[in-house]
């Protein structure tokens, strides 16, 4: 009895500080990640925006030039899933390549990533599922209700079991990339007035002011694929399973939006998309729903636009709820948040914690909103707008971040002639992230439809320069303060093996010397 539970548990302090193990594979896996992208949202949030406010008709090139791009960073992101299995992902990773004080500077701006974009969409579903009430049943409710509650059922679903989350993820997601794949069908089978053209993946289409801006939109859409190394101390075999996903879920995600803003292309035409989209908003994919199949299946369009909102928002709980338990685990966080359910094996505290931080985001735009029931200031143009820009500047960072740590990190291990093609496309990528993170922050005005010198315009993208500077604080203060848990940072499991070896060896050679410190060297 007493072999088994030593096999089940993979960390000497108990079983309470690990995630289960081998609790999805790769089929789970990838509908959890690409559950993150919410096709449909994309389709018919996004597509239109990028189309009327950027004037940016080659938008479907730009999701294969992109999707190209990220491969590129994938090619050394995923190399490194196979090195460092830690909840922490990015700040694990940016940890072990440009040490711990950058790592707690990753991990700071994670959290503050992955929450806005969570926050963000809360802000949409609210406003319309509270729409969809009051047209087809007579409810009239404010925004924040459906929003409330959706935190709640959220909440509950993180602390179960992430095979049962992974399971709602693939039915809901699987029904809204059907409804999309549909529409796309019957908008290449009823073209609009310039029939069926290739006019969008003409290069000349990226010109205008408006492709830094576009450039942001558009690898937002892609935020989800990442997340894939979140779950490498759940998966079975996550030194095969983190890196095919990754790769899948950037192919899947970069060719299924580039048919389907092709397919949106084609319906209204390209030499009038943009000013159809301009006029119907994210209304753009629902009447060109229903002007090809009426009202009934555009209802349904709706309800698994909603549904899918809901996929998203617990995607990035569940990433979210894994960030903070990894981060409590190695002491960045209270301790406590490093501790799993006994019955799931899910950060069940860290999802609390998510939890409550949302009831506040939520509740925070909800007691600002001053308008009329059924204004989308409130939830829509502030919160999911704000919040979700931010989150998606911190996201691209990361990455950013990340491509430099990577090279590090081999360079280091002696492997940088090994690993040069993989070193190559990490910097390639890096650079070309900065390269939009610089847009992105320079024309941060046109992502938030504010005028041009506004203060929201250098004070929502000062977030994450100000999680940067607070994480680098932080993480010099715990150098200088702590340094056994500074050492550790990054190490997860790994961090608990090292220890216990030091006091094993503490315990039998008086005079030895070696801590974590040492061990983190050796480690990595």
């Amino acid at each position: 009895m007493s072999t088994g539970i030593t096999r089940e548990i993979s960390t000497f302090k108990g079983q309470e500080r690990r995630l289960r193990a081998s609790r999805i594979g790769v089929a789970g896996l990838l509908l959890s990640v690409v559950a993150a992208s919410a096709p449909l949202m994309v389709t018919a949030g996004v597509m239109p925006t990028t189309y009327g406010t950027m004037g940016i008709v080659g938008q479907p090139l730009l999701f294969v030039i992109l999707g190209v791009v990220l491969t590129l960073f994938s090619f050394g992101y995923a190399e490194m899933s196979r090195h460092v299995h830690n909840a922490g992902a990015f700040y694990a990773y940016i940890a072990r390549g440009l040490g711990g004080t950058a790592g707690a500077a990753a991990s700071v701006v994670a959290l503050v990533a992955y929450s806005a974009m969570q926050f963000a969409i809360y802000g949409i579903f609210g406003f319309e599922l509270s729409g969809l009430l009051d047209q087809h049943l007579g409810l009239r409710v404010a925004w924040w209700v459906p929003a409330l509650v959706a935190v709640a059922a959220v909440g509950a679903l993180g602390w179960l079991k992430i095979d049962l989350n992974a399971k709602v993820l693939g039915v809901l997601l699987l029904i809204e990339c059907a409804m999309v794949v549909v529409f796309d069908a019957a908008a290449l089978g009823s073209p609009g007035p310039d029939g069926l053209s290739l006019h969008a993946f003409d290069p000349a289409t990226l010109s205008g002011a408006g492709l830094g801006t576009a450039l942001c939109f558009t690898i937002a859409s892609f935020v989800g694929f990442e997340q894939a190394a979140v779950y490498a101390e759940e998966t079975s075999r996550p030194q095969v399973a983190v890196a095919r996903v990754t790769f899948l879920a950037v192919g899947f995600v970069a060719l299924f939006f580039a048919f389907a803003s092709w397919a949106l292309n084609v319906a209204a035409g390209p030499s009038q998309i943009v000013d159809l989209a301009r006029k119907e908003g994210p209304n753009l994919l629902f009447a060109l729903s229903e002007d090809r199949f009426g009202a009934t299946f555009t209802d349904a369009m709706h309800l698994f636009y909603v549904t899918g909102m809901f996929a998203a928002m617990l995607s990035f709980h569940n990433v979210v709820a894994r960030y903070a338990f990894a981060m409590g685990r190695e002491g960045l966080l209270p301790a406590a948040l490093g501790r799993t359910s006994r019955a799931s094996g899910a950060p069940a505290y860290g999802s609390l914690l998510q939890s409550a931080v949302s009831l506040l985001a939520v509740a925070l735009f909800a007691l600002t909103d001053d308008r009329p029931h059924g204004d989308p200031t409130a939830p829509v143009l502030r919160l999911f707008t704000w919040m979700g820009n931010v989150g998606a500047l911190g996201v691209i960072v990361l990455m950013a971040a990340a491509s430099a740590a990577v090279i590090v990190f081999f360079v280091r291990r002696g492997a940088a002639r090994a690993q040069a093609p993989r070193l190559i496309a990490s910097g390639v990528a890096g650079l070309i992230l900065l390269i939009i993170v610089g847009y992105a922050v320079k024309d941060f005005d046109v992502l938030l439809g504010a005028g041009p010198g506004g203060a929201l315009s250098w004070i929502l993208p000062g977030l994450i320069g100000l999680a940067v500077l607070l994480g680098l604080g932080y993480g010099l203060v715990l150098k200088a303060v702590r340094p056994q848990v500074h050492a550790r940072i990054g190490l997860g499991n790994e961090a608990f093996q090292l220890e216990k070896a030091a006091k094993e060896a503490a315990a039998t050679e008086p005079s030895a010397t070696t801590g974590p410190t040492h061990s983190r060297k050796v480690s990595s």
